[in-house]
Formats: C-alpha cells, structure tokens, sequence
C-alpha cells in the first residue's frame, strides 16, 4: 500500500476532531460542580472546526515507528492537542500578541470576552493532564506518569511557556541570534518535542531509539518555527487563516528579521536534513515521520 501524508493527516485531524467534540461537553468535565455553558463554548470555540492536529499526528507517528496502532495514541495526541489549543487562546488576547483571527474565525476573547478566554484556556491545560492520567490513555500507570512527566515538561516554564514569556521580553530587548533559537526551540519546539517522545513512550521506545527521535523532534520543531516566521513574512493573512505582519509591526525578534528571508530559507533547508538524518536508523516505519518534516518546511498555512 502506498503512503499518503495528506490521507494520514485528514485521517488523524478526524480522529482528533471527534475526540474533542466527545470530550468538551458537560457530562465529561463535571467534577464536584457543572461546568458553565458559556465556559464549555469558549473551550469548543477556540478547539474545534480547525486545525491540522499535526501534534497529535506526531504522537501518532512516533508510536507507529514501534508498531503501536494509530487507535491507541488518540488519547495522547489529544492531551498534547489540548495543551496547545491553551497556548493559542492565551496568545491571542490583547496582553500578549493581540489577535483577532485564528483559524479563519474571531478569536476566543473576540467571540466572548477576555476573563472568558483565559478561563477556557485553563480549563482546556488542566483537563489536558486529566486525559493522560486516565487508564484509557494506556493501561500501565507508569507509562501514563511518563507521559504526564513529558507534557508537563514540554509545555511548561522551561518548555512552551518560558519560550513565550522570552518572546515577550524579546520585544524590549536585543537578542542574539542563538538566544532567539533557543525561544524557538521552547516556545514552538518544546511541545513538538514532546509529542514525539510521547508517541516513542507510548511503543516502549529504547533509550538509544528515544534519542534518536528526540534529535528528530528538536530539528523539526525548530523547522516549523522558522517556518511559521517565513510565512508571517510571505503568506497572505487569508491563506494564513490570521493576521500577517505581526512579528515586524511588534518588533518580534526573529531568524527570519535577523537574516532575511533567502538566507532563512537555507537555513531552513539544513534543519529540515538535520532531522530526516536523525531517522537514519529506522526503516519505512518512519515514513510518516520523514514527511511530516517535509511538510512543515513546505506548508503555505
């Protein structure tokens, strides 16, 4: 059968889809009380009708590579997608990069208010955790503590978040290029990163075969980030599905401000053939793998 990256990419964004509309309803997220319709809205809102779930594709992927069935790792890849809608809410409200559009919809605090988005946002992080802590998610519990320990690490101060909060003392201070590559590397690559070893954690990935996709994961998160800020550049805010030009009318320090666009494209190119080289030890059960990293230098949203 020959391999499809595009019908493996509809095929996971489904599953994802699916999952999060059965998840994000009140019978799934009461605790001691009902949760709120409006709050539930806004967590539909800003996770729901978009996104290619490239993540969760990753988890999928990575866990293939030890023969791990697709069905098994939607629970994983939804925590990780989850976290990173959070990350999406919260970064578009006025305080931190003011976006009005996302995904070709208003954005959270648009189609709501701004008290209201913050609330989904962290509801959206802390059920997140709840997922993975489920017997569902696997039926060893220390292999769910593994994967808690990795989606804790990779979204938080030393991950995803401190990768933002550098970002945002980027726009008042100077930053060498290394400094900006390693707010790349946490604030986009860290959750990358660790939806690859989750899906390594999840086929019971050896010591020496986790290194090998974690070297994969950071080049290739490094890729999509240099990526994004290409397209901030190039793309138009239509095929974007949001605003362009932003980075530039903040001040956002990038690869891409830094270097200009063809020199950022090379450099593009050679992240790209860091992370297929990091595959070099795996055979065809890799094949997703390789073309997800292809994609994310060659995608036009």
């Amino acid at each position: 059968m020959i391999y499809s990256f595009e019908d493996e990419l509809k095929s996971c964004a489904a599953e994802i889809e699916r999952a999060l509309d059965t998840l994000l309803v009140e019978a799934q997220l009461s605790g001691p009380g009902v949760p709120p319709r409006r709050l539930l809205a806004a967590m539909r809102h800003g996770s729901l009708n978009g996104g290619k779930r490239l993540r969760p594709l990753l988890v999928r992927q990575a866990a293939g590579v030890f023969g791990v069935a697709p069905e098994a790792t939607v629970r994983a890849g939804l925590a990780v997608e989850m976290i990173h809608c959070y990350s999406l809410v919260h970064d578009d409200l006025p305080a931190m990069d003011d976006d009005d559009l996302r995904r070709g919809q208003p954005t959270v605090h648009k189609a709501y208010d701004d008290a209201t988005a913050i609330l989904a946002g962290d509801a959206l992080l802390t059920h997140a955790f709840s997922v993975l802590a489920d017997a569902a998610t696997h039926p060893d519990a220390n292999t769910r503590i593994r994967l808690v320990a990795e989606l804790a690490a990779g979204a938080g101060a030393g991950g995803m978040v401190g990768g933002q909060m550098r970002d945002i003392e980027g726009e008042t201070s100077f930053l060498a290029e290394r400094a900006i590559a390693q707010m790349n590397a946490m604030k986009t690559g860290a959750l990358i990163r660790a939806a690859v070893r989750m899906g390594a954690i999840l086929g019971g990935a050896s010591d020496e075969a986790l290194g090998h996709l974690t070297e994969y994961a950071e080049a290739a998160g490094r890729a999509f980030q240099l990526a994004d800020d290409l397209l901030d550049v190039t793309a138009s805010a239509a095929a974007l599905g949001k605003a362009t030009g932003k980075d530039a009318d903040k001040g956002k320090q990038t690869i891409v401000a830094r270097l200009g666009v063809e020199a950022a494209q090379r450099q593009l190119g050679e992240m790209i053939h860091d992370a297929l080289s990091a595959l070099t030890p795996f055979g065809d059960e890799a094949t997703g793998l390789r073309a997800t990293a292809r994609f994310f230098a060659e995608r036009e949203s």
